[in-house]
């Protein structure tokens, strides 16, 4: 199978391409999907993003993002 050309969530977002809360759309696409990857892989997130989203939430991880653009 092919890999997707697609940018995910992170790209998207840190171009200024989505809301943040496209998150979630992202998220339930991904639930949705056949995608043989982890919902980190499908958002684009790295170890530390994916950590500090599931221990700390929504508004850490933007923060973490919004201090890459």
């Amino acid at each position: 199978m092919a890999e997707s050309t697609e940018k995910k969530f992170k790209e998207k977002y840190l171009a200024g391409e989505v809301e943040f809360e496209a998150i979630d759309d992202y998220s339930q696409e991904w639930g949705f999907s056949e995608a043989p990857m982890t919902l980190r892989e499908y958002l684009g997130l790295n170890e530390e993003e994916e950590d500090v989203w599931i221990s700390v939430g929504d508004e850490a991880l933007k923060q973490l993002l919004d201090g890459q653009k």
